[in-house]
């Protein structure tokens, strides 16, 4: 990250659709791990002479930057746009610097691997038997990053289609985005933290944020036609044979599995959190595994809407898990790394009612 912007509070780097966006024919997961590693904050997470993690504000600034100036210069919008439409896996543009982004600007990555244990009836890498590595980051959806804040947690990833790390040719990885409550929850630990790709909202535990969450929504309503839900007809569609029908589960939820330890502390930084978990303070290798169980279902009961809105997912059954065996708080895993959002479906399983724009 030598020579690339790191002002705490300001853009840079293209928030929309570049002709780098334009050109995709996936990517090596060898080459996406390598460039999450390769700047970390901290050398040695732990160790002695560490600085506190930066914190990169998401701030109304930025997320009203360009709003009245039009759709051309209107950044989150842009944001959005890129969102959906490019899939590309890193986006470094022009400088190498990649890009900061508007309302997730701090993050942690995760690496390690998805894995589908128990009978069911989906398709895709939803199948029993199914086994990928993946790439995912944590991150609040905004500034707040300590235990004791509201915070909304989102947990995001992409799954290869093979158990090779070092697998030679480009694949198309399959994303999904799950959260906690978008208005914010003071989650203590980790472990208790909910991750659903329908999450609540709860507008007014956002204080002087409400600003951001509510533009956002407004935006990413518009762009990615529902703002608060984001469907899984990739990871269901990924490898699936072809002629076979796309079976997609409605909702997704993942939670830290049972057993896995609760880091102490009071006043501890998510990404602290995250490491803890990993490895021993000062070590340059990792110490442990930290696994989330992955849990399906096609019913919930929804109440509320918009502002407020209460999504209870009815028997979410256990198919899988996500194992991390490593972790890392990166400028690139912050300003590079790239989430596309999985267009919008009117019905998720049939690819022919995609929504255009």
């Amino acid at each position: 990250m030598s020579g690339c912007p790191f002002h705490l509070a300001d853009l840079h780097g293209p928030q929309g659709v570049t002709e780098d966006d334009r050109v995709y024919w996936g990517s090596r997961f060898s080459e996406v791990k390598s460039a999450i590693l390769d700047n970390p904050y901290q050398e040695v997470w732990g160790g002695p002479g560490n600085g506190a993690f930066p914190n990169f504000e998401s701030t109304t600034r930025n997320a009203f930057a360009g709003f009245l100036s039009g759709k051309k210069r209107d950044q989150l919008l842009l944001a959005a746009t890129r969102a959906v439409d490019s899939r590309v896996d890193l986006r470094w543009g022009s400088d190498r610097c990649g890009y900061r982004r508007i309302l997730h600007p701090n993050g942690i990555c995760l690496i390690g691997r998805w894995e589908i244990t128990e009978e069911n009836p989906y398709s895709g890498y939803f199948r029993p038997g199914s086994v990928g590595v993946m790439i995912a980051r944590l991150s609040p959806h905004g500034s707040a990053t300590h235990r004791g804040q509201s915070r909304s947690l989102g947990l995001v990833g992409k799954i290869y289609p093979t158990t090779d790390e070092n697998h030679a040719d480009p694949l198309y990885p399959a994303n999904f985005f799950t959260q906690q409550d978008l208005g914010g929850a003071r989650t203590e630990y980790l472990n208790d933290a909910e991750f659903r790709n329908e999450p609540d909202v709860t507008l007014w535990r956002r204080g002087l944020q409400i600003p951001v969450l509510a533009r956002s929504g407004l935006v990413f309503g518009k762009v990615d036609r529902v703002a608060d839900t984001r469907q899984l007809h990739e990871i269901a569609e990924l490898e699936k044979p072809d002629g076979e029908a796309t079976n997609a589960p409605k909702y997704l939820v993942l939670k830290m599995t049972d057993g896995q330890p609760r880091i102490p502390d009071g006043n501890l930084d998510f990404r602290d959190e995250v490491y803890a978990h990993v490895y021993d303070a000062g070590a340059t290798t990792p110490s442990r595994t930290l696994s989330f169980d992955i849990k399906v279902s096609n019913q919930a009961t929804v109440r509320g809407f918009a502002a407020f809105k209460r999504v209870h997912v009815t028997d979410p059954r256990r198919i899988g898990r996500i194992v991390f065996d490593d972790v890392v708080a990166s400028y690139n895993g912050d300003h590079v790394i790239h989430f596309h959002h999985p267009n919008w479906r009117k019905d998720q399983n049939e690819p022919s009612t995609a929504v255009s724009r």
